[in-house]
């Protein structure tokens, strides 16, 4: 059987547009069925359509990635999962925006030690930004509080007129529950 190649794309929310990314993907080939796409958060990999693609990716098919902060941004999550990709599976990666992180090309000691060494600090800077932008979401909320700006629904307010109805309906031995 032949290896195949597969695109993987991510996304954070609904509203973002994940068009650079398929761009990316088309131009190197991967039709449109092997590309599987998300749009949740990088906190960690439980997202429905990477899990189906590692149950279909095989023996030395290919990954392609189109930046490693679109895989993940946990470090510990990312590297146990290029572990599993590239050791359990034996699937080859490559990261587009990064070509030291190209597993189809560096093969040898030195090549896999320096893809291993790029792999921890770009994983390790991944999680660096999930941690700012935590922060910087939570001062942004306490900023808001402070400034008065309530979240959520509007509270419902209950006029004296639907008080005096509800008192009657009730006497005379309705539920309510």
């Amino acid at each position: 059987m032949e290896n195949r190649k597969f695109g993987y794309i991510r996304v954070s929310s609904k509203d973002q547009n994940e068009g650079r990314q398929l761009e990316a993907m088309r131009k190197i080939g991967i039709t449109e069925r092997d590309i599987y796409l998300d749009k949740q958060s990088g906190k960690n990999f439980e997202r429905a359509n990477y899990q189906l693609l590692k149950r279909i990716i095989r023996k030395g098919d290919i990954l392609y990635i189109h930046s490693l902060d679109r895989f993940g941004r946990n470090k510990e999550e990312i590297l146990q999962e290029w572990n599993d990709l590239t050791k359990n599976i034996e699937a080859d990666i490559v990261v587009l925006d990064m070509p030291l992180l190209d597993t189809t090309q560096y093969k040898d000691s030195m090549g896999t030690f320096i893809a291993d060494l790029v792999l921890q600090i770009l994983s390790w800077m991944a999680e660096e930004e999930r941690e700012r932008i935590r922060k910087r979401q939570r001062e942004g909320i306490d900023l808001a509080l402070q400034n008065g700006i309530q979240f959520g629904r509007s509270p419902v307010v209950v006029s004296d007129e639907f008080k005096e109805v509800y008192r009657k309906w009730k006497a005379k031995g309705h539920c309510c529950k």
